[in-house]
């Protein structure tokens, strides 16, 4: 039978939704397989109160998930000054691997009332409240002790889980109840850079996710890395501001406003945009707000991942919520792949690929687009080169070269590829197309691996075949 060269492959495009690490829905001081919060309530900034396992990661009313984000107060990290309890978040960590996700942290320096308050030798060193310029401060952050103490403890935290494999980020949070950074327009230049610094200069490894708060901090945070960002109250289309303001909401008159005010409007191109819903989504329903007008304007921001405070989806808007996941964050198909039919041992093996991102924004994880060469005798990965992180959405070129070891028996071999972990080799990410084996890796077809025969060089075919 004659052999063509070379042989192109065009795999097909679904539609599922899939579970990828990084992107989706999260759990919120839970973790997949626990039960939901009941109602419209939350729980939020105190720790964890576990569930038992049951078994089954399924989320009732609710998307499975790759993240669990977890937020908790200063308080009970640091009870006594210098004694913490990384306890409390090593357990997160733990629970979060068995659970097939990442732990994503917010440390808030306080919240509103006293069981939220700084902790107690902080409160004790700076004296009682007193009137504060900013009614969602607890302190005043332009006492030099808050840089050094609260700072201190985020110096803290990332010599201890910079670089965590399991910590898939950290809420850059300096001031404001619940850590959400209002009033940080009034620090004074060399306080905002002090708190800051305390994030950028300790987690080097670990992505760092800023509030969306004011021009100064977030340019000063976008000047020292690639930071991405995130809001609080997705969805908002009537916020109870009182008569003075009958009409003001964050989806119309601040987020698309803000976003570009703050010098974050390409900041997704390099790190990702998480959101948090606006109370919960049952809420968005009984306030009758647009679901797909709240969603399409999440995804012109270029959204990775959102949390629903573990509350569940109203069954009607199912549909919706999967029209979202299929596009929240990256989703990476292979449309054509390229290569010789025969490979020769000790030889290299060209070929070209073409992708496509059908999702809003990159995926940020260094995976490695690997092959896989295997028979009945012999298994051999290849890692490429390619820089998955610059694969933004629409079309991607990739043109490759791998290294056929001498010693590669000859025979046919099946010819795999996969997105893997760069250390275990593992398949991580489940792609837009159909050929997904049970171990993860997908089929692309078959190779001849020959002796004898110098296997064609596969350039990108361009050009017409006319």
């Amino acid at each position: 039978m004659e052999k063509l060269y070379p042989m192109h492959i065009r795999p097909k495009v679904i539609d599922d939704v899939l579970v990828n690490p990084g992107i989706g829905f999260m759990t919120f001081q839970r973790f997949n397989g626990d039960k939901l919060n009941t109602g419209k309530k939350w729980t939020e900034g105190f720790p964890i109160e576990y569930q038992e396992f049951k078994g089954s990661l399924e989320n009732e009313n609710h998307p499975m998930t790759s993240i669990a984000y977890y937020r908790i107060y200063w308080r009970f990290l640091e009870p006594e000054r210098g004694q913490y309890r990384w306890d409390l978040i090593d357990k997160a960590l733990e629970t979060a691997r068995s659970r097939k996700q990442t732990l994503m942290l917010r440390v808030a320096p306080y919240g509103t009332n006293e069981e939220t308050d700084v902790p107690d030798w902080y409160r004790k060193m700076v004296g009682p409240r007193t009137k504060l310029p900013e009614p969602k401060w607890a302190v005043d952050p332009e006492d030099p002790r808050y840089a050094e103490y609260f700072g201190g403890f985020i110096r803290e935290l990332g010599a201890r889980y910079d670089g965590h494999p399991d910590l898939e980020s950290v809420d850059l949070a300096i001031v404001g109840a619940w850590g959400e950074g209002a009033g940080s327009w009034r620090l004074t230049q060399p306080t905002r850079e002090k708190l800051v610094d305390a994030y950028i200069d300790n987690f080097k490894n670990t992505q760092l996710i800023m509030l969306l708060t004011d021009p100064a901090t977030n340019k000063y945070g976008l000047s020292r890395a690639d930071v991405g960002w995130r809001v609080d109250c997705l969805g908002d289309m009537q916020s109870p501001l009182g008569e003075d303001h009958p009409f003001w909401c964050h989806m119309l008159d601040y987020y698309p406003q803000q976003i570009i005010l703050c010098g974050l409007q390409d900041a997704w191109k390099k790190a990702p945009v998480s959101m948090e819903v606006c109370w919960v989504i049952q809420h968005w329903m009984d306030m009758g707000w647009d679901v797909d007008y709240i969603i399409d304007q999440s995804l012109k921001w270029h959204i990775s991942s959102f949390n629903a405070k573990s509350s569940p989806v109203p069954k009607e808007w199912e549909p919706n919520i999967n029209r979202w996941l299929k596009k929240m964050g990256y989703r990476l198909a292979l449309r054509k792949f390229s290569c010789p039919q025969i490979a020769k041992p000790g030889s290299k093996f060209t070929f070209t690929t073409w992708w496509e991102n059908l999702g809003v924004a990159p995926c940020y994880k260094d995976f490695k687009f690997a092959l896989r060469l295997t028979c009945k005798d012999k298994s051999e990965i290849f890692v490429t080169d390619a820089n998955i992180r610059d694969w933004l959405p629409g079309d991607s070129l990739y043109q490759g070269q791998i290294d056929i070891p001498v010693n590669m028996p000859e025979g046919i071999y099946e010819l795999d590829y996969a997105l893997v972990d760069k250390n275990t080799l593992e398949p991580k990410v489940q792609l837009a197309v159909e050929g997904r084996k049970n171990d993860g890796w997908y089929a692309l077809g078959h190779v001849e691996m020959q002796h004898e025969l110098e296997p064609p060089v596969v350039k990108y075919d361009i050009e017409p075949p006319w």
